[in-house]
């Protein structure tokens, strides 16, 4: 092995010069993350060396160290885990190897407490020595391996690799501390931060204290309490020591916003701590994205990001399970396909579930900020989770017309309960924004009889409403698609008896672009609208698969007449281009107020200064 220069990927020198620049509030988490760092190491030889009984080299006592040396000025955190190749060093300490990296960086807005969420979400903590220390240095043997690899960096643009004479298998980072973070080598101090972030983790946390008294080897002291915190009693764990845990595992430096830790026995025995997070990643709706939860079995750690035991609209939540029914040497492959797994899935979706529950009946402030940042994937489960479908509904929130603002929003109990007598269904309509759906001339009608309408206006809400189609036995009814059932006075009925001879002459007129003309009265104020099909492909439908590369089929629109309505009643007396051009013009204004924007609006203005040019 020879000694190299490399040159840090572009994206690790920007974060590098955000650590430098003290980033952080509370340098105290570098600490944090090189000891959560050498846990994990350990935790992944743990696992290895279940199959692979050599790899712990006549070494199964794991640990992570703690040393500092007044002298030479360093900190070292020691790890006798999984330790690493020089190909892996150069990997895992060179490059961001995360898909999305630009979207992070793009992400960033220069305001220190917004951006160390943001870094700590990316899970980049190694870097984090780089507050602390004007030099860092990496000692690692992987477990296997003959030769040890050294990697050193100033954290300026470079790294340089080369041969180390490490003996024992697993990883040293040596911190040459910065003058003004002398204090880091206190053993007070170290005891203190190790307590504070590092009692939950699973393997003993041991500080160096004095050689002198008790020969090198004995001068080891365990600081951490060494035990798995999910193992103990809900009434033997601290607020502080769930936040801490929950920290360590999500690398989110703020509170979560409630968890939940829970022990199931009988059938099946498993332990899960499951955590809501106040803030939603930033990569949260990137599709290559890992998500679930840690997994352990009886306390040995598995894998990461065991996505099986979550649906894809949970993928926010943050944890771990500890099962004692799986085998020890399970894979991806076997969670699957098993059905214990699709049980603990089907209980622990139940359970996060009624987490939010609880959050949004006792704490709605809070479950209101969960939902700015969740509701959007949270609208993903009525499609994806049919069990849950009324549960998932009942913790979806709206804009209403019963609030003519952006600010308020309302529930579907709500809006139960505050339905008219007489009303059995629950009236929606999904437009391009919150003004478009408010402003609907679909709307008219519901308004005059006083009924509430939803206003959706996200990509998504189309999609979930058609498969979001029932809620406490009320039908859920767009009212833009098919025919509103509503009660037709006499009068109505006149008016289209009036008007009898129009239909046809509208549907000649316009042709192919629409599939049926009709009479509607869902009108009172606008003489036409243009509505889809009850099945038909709506426009908000189209738009979404064309935002995601997909062809959407053309939307076919139906075309409805208010017979009420002045400008109607003069299109019977209309003949000829003057006549076409009219229906034109109702049809392009029916469009532009259902989508939003017009195919031919050189056509549309023609046909308006033509109209104008008439009139004048």
């Amino acid at each position: 092995m020879t000694t190299q220069t490399h040159g840090f990927q572009t994206e690790v020198q920007q974060l590098l010069q955000l650590m430098i620049h003290s980033l952080y509030s509370n340098k105290d988490i570098f600490l944090r993350e090189l000891i959560s760092n050498a846990a994990d190491a350990a935790d992944k030889l743990r696992f290895k060396a279940l199959e692979h009984a050599e790899l712990y080299e006549g070494d199964g006592d794991l640990k992570v160290r703690v040393r500092a040396d007044k002298d030479k000025g360093t900190l070292t955190i020691s790890d006798n885990g999984i330790g690493m190749t020089e190909a892996e060093v150069v990997e895992h300490l060179g490059t961001i190897a995360k898909s999305g990296t630009k979207a992070f960086f793009q992400n960033l807005s220069g305001d220190a407490a917004k951006d160390s969420q943001l870094i700590g979400q990316f899970g980049v903590g190694f870097y984090s020595a780089f507050m602390v220390a004007d030099e860092v240095e990496v000692h690692s043997r992987a477990a296997g391996q003959k030769e040890a690899v050294l990697w050193r960096s100033r954290g300026e643009g470079t790294f340089e690799t080369g041969p180390s004479d490490k003996q024992g298998r697993g990883t040293d980072i040596i911190l040459h501390l910065k003058e003004e973070e002398k204090g880091f080598l206190d053993s007070w101090k170290l005891e203190q931060v190790i307590h504070t972030y590092s009692d939950h983790i699973g393997v003993p946390v041991e500080l160096y204290k004095d050689a002198k008294k008790e020969g090198e080897e004995g001068a080891f002291e365990a600081i951490n309490q060494g035990t798995a915190l999910w193992m103990k009693a809900k009434s033997e764990v601290k607020d502080e020591d769930y936040i801490s845990f929950y920290q360590h595992i999500s690398h989110d430096f703020g509170e979560p916003l409630t968890w939940s830790h829970n022990k199931v026995e009988g059938k099946h025995e498993y332990t899960s701590l499951l955590y809501i997070p106040k803030n939603a990643p930033w990569d949260l709706y990137q599709r290559e994205r890992q998500h679930g939860l840690k997994l352990y079995v009886k306390r040995v750690f598995i894998m990461d990001d065991a996505e099986v035991f979550l649906p894809q609209y949970l993928r926010f939540v943050k944890g771990l399970v500890d099962s004692a029914d799986l085998p020890l040497n399970v894979s991806r492959e076997i969670l699957q396909d098993s059905k214990l797994t699709q049980s603990m899935k089907g209980a622990i979706s139940k359970r996060v579930l009624g987490m939010l529950e609880k959050l949004a009946k006792d704490k709605p402030e809070e479950y209101a900020g969960f939902w700015k940042n969740f509701g959007t994937v949270l609208k993903e489960g009525p499609a994806e989770d049919f069990a849950n479908r009324e549960a998932i509904a009942a913790l979806l929130r709206f804009h209403s017309t019963h609030h003519d603002d952006t600010e308020h929003l309302v529930s579907l109990d709500d809006y139960v309960g505050r339905m008219k007598e007489g009303q059995d269904k629950i009236y929606f309509v999904v437009a391009d924004s919150f003004n478009a759906a408010r402003f609907s001339p679909h709307l008219e009608v519901l308004r005059k009889k006083g009924y509430e309408v939803l206003l959706l206006s996200e990509r998504i809400d189309d999609w979930m409403m058609s498969h979001l189609t029932e809620y406490q036995g009320k039908q859920l009814v767009s009212a833009t698609r098919g025919e509103l059932d509503l009660e037709v006075s006499e009068d109505e009925k006149d008016a289209e008896k009036a008007l009898e001879g129009l239909l046809a002459r509208v549907k000649d007129s316009l042709g192919e672009q629409v599939t049926e003309v009709r009479f509607t009265h869902r009108l009172s104020e606008s003489p036409a609208c243009v509505v889809t099909s009850e099945h038909g492909m709506s426009s908000q439908m189209a738009k979404l698969l064309a935002s995601v590369g997909q062809s959407a089929p053309t939307v076919n629109y139906v075309f409805e007449l208010n017979p009420e309505h002045p400008v109607v009643k003069a299109l019977e007396s209309r003949e000829g281009e003057a006549f076409d051009d009219s229906v034109g013009l109702l049809f392009d204004q029916a469009l532009l107020a259902e989508r939003g924007s017009l195919e031919d609006p050189t056509g549309f203005v023609k046909r308006l200064n033509k109209l104008m040019l008439g009139s004048l």
